[in-house]
């Protein structure tokens, strides 16, 4: 597909925007991560066609919103205010490097996704079905039983919580395979914290497993996200796999931009106003002060804060819990000199430290670094404000040094610090996993903030809004 940067100015006579006057086209490249290949244009580009839906944002909830469209013969424009789609779900080449902007795993269980995914395309390569945990000054395996069943049953006896919390994650296991997506998402709920407490596991394998595991995946080591969620991912975590992209997490933003038609995707192009009221057509007024113009709607696909300053006034999202944040540093080293050649994830146990997680990128997908080097991918939560990149990246060093010694840490070369303030919404009780996408007639909205804090959340939301979307207008068949 081609995606197309607007210019700063663009002749407003006609409401539907004609690309007649672009001095150039971008061309976009599903193989690199965020490259993009300026062309020149042909003396006559081709002018876009009226515009059925706006869709702002070209994350993944954009993304999905604007494929649906798409299945539906639909006409759409899909705005994306960066120089590149993805919104979170981002990854840089930084030295020969796959950075993605922040530690992302995806998990092929995730239902939606296998819908709309093609899994072999994205090469995606698995992690080990367990973890290691540092703790009492050494590491100690946490292993899934069916995968790898010789691992679990030499865990049975480490300090990882008792034989009895074991016999547990196997009945919660059980309990969430019985259940339904939609049953789950929308039982009763409590802070995942109290449902661990409920179900019976002790002090130790909560503060030594739950809070590093699942802290890193909701970012937030207090596990007072809802009940719902972990359940959810529980039940995710039992049938799939988590997994990275081989070129990287954008990689699957990339593979729905590219199915998508070509020019249908305007890069660098904000939105700053959506008018609806007293209008014919539904409009978009962007940053240029270009205004694109809808035939059928808008669906406001950008993070919860900005579509709440997007929509104000409106009966729009108001974000009432604070963001969830995190911070992710990168290191290389030489792939020979790396103390682990296992897939595998490391959680910190101890309960010291600022390092939550953290794994060697190129043990799970070698094509995440040079033939030679090693990338490593530390994660933090929250976003430590009061430091800066270097005092952090030293923190680190310091920490890991006492996990794999000091003479091979410090060795480690820094890359690059990511700094996510919006990495997930807060999804602590009370929580509607299906929020209605609908604001008004003609204008929607969507985000994983509607629904589950996951990539399959996103996708669901991005759907849902373009469902309400075409229902109002009467536009899907029976």
């Amino acid at each position: 597909m081609t995606i197309i940067t607007l210019p700063l100015s663009l002749p407003c006579s006609n409401p539907f925007i004609s690309l007649s006057s672009y001095p150039k086209r971008i061309r976009f490249n599903p193989q690199s991560s965020s490259q993009l290949s300026p062309i020149t244009s042909s003396p006559s580009p081709p002018s876009l066609p009226k515009t059925g839906v706006i869709v702002i944002g070209a994350g993944l909830a954009g993304l999905a919103a604007a494929t649906h469209l798409n299945s539906k013969n639909i006409p759409f424009l899909l705005l994306e205010a960066s120089d590149a789609i993805g919104g979170r779900v981002r990854t840089d080449i930084v030295d020969g490097f796959r950075l993605d902007r922040g530690f992302q795993i995806f998990i092929t269980a995730y239902p939606e996704a296998q819908k709309l995914l093609d899994y072999q395309s994205l090469n995606l390569q698995k992690f080990y079905s367990g973890a290691r945990i540092f703790y009492d000054d050494q590491f100690h395996t946490v292993a899934d039983p069916l995968r790898h069943f010789l691992d679990s049953a030499r865990s049975l006896a480490n300090p990882i919580g008792s034989l009895v919390d074991k016999l547990l994650i196997g009945s919660t296991r059980i309990g969430v395979l019985t259940r339904s997506d939609e049953d789950i998402l929308s039982a009763e709920e409590v802070p995942t914290i109290e449902l661990l407490k409920k179900l019976g596991f002790s002090d130790s394998i909560i503060g030594r497993f739950f809070r590093p595991f699942f802290g890193g995946i909701f970012f937030d080591r207090e596990l007072q996200t809802t009940s719902r969620l972990f359940d959810f991912i529980f039940k995710c975590l039992a049938l799939g796999d988590n997994t990275i992209p081989a070129n990287g997490i954008s990689a699957i933003p990339e593979q729905l931009a590219a199915r998508l038609p070509s020019g249908s995707v305007l890069l660098n192009s904000k939105a700053v106003s959506v008018e609806i009221d007293g209008v014919v057509l539904p409009s978009v007024r962007l940053q240029s002060g270009e205004v694109l113009t809808s035939e059928l709607g808008v669906i406001v696909a950008v993070e919860e804060p900005v579509a709440a300053q997007l929509l104000a006034g409106r009966n729009g999202p108001v974000p009432k819990k604070p963001a969830r944040s995190t911070v992710c540093i990168y290191f290389s080293a030489n792939r020979d000199e790396i103390p682990v050649s296992d897939p595998v994830l490391f959680l910190n146990g101890s309960g010291k430290g600022i390092v939550n997680n953290m794994f060697f990128a190129t043990n799970v997908a070698p094509s995440y670094g040079p033939p030679d080097k090693a990338l490593i991918s530390v994660s933090l939560i929250g976003l430590f404000e009061g430091e800066t990149d270097d005092e952090l990246a030293n923190k680190v060093v310091q920490e890991l040094s006492g996990w794999f010694g000091e003479r091979v840490v410090r060795e480690w070369k820094y890359l690059r610090t990511y700094r996510v303030g919006f990495a997930q919404p807060n999804q602590c009780p009370p929580t509607d996993l299906s929020k209605n996408p609908r604001i008004e007639s003609g204008l929607y909205v969507c985000g994983d903030y509607l629904a589950s804090a996951t990539f399959d959340g996103a996708l669901v939301s991005g759907r849902r809004a373009a469902e309400c979307l075409l229902k109002d207008r009467a536009l899907t068949p029976p």
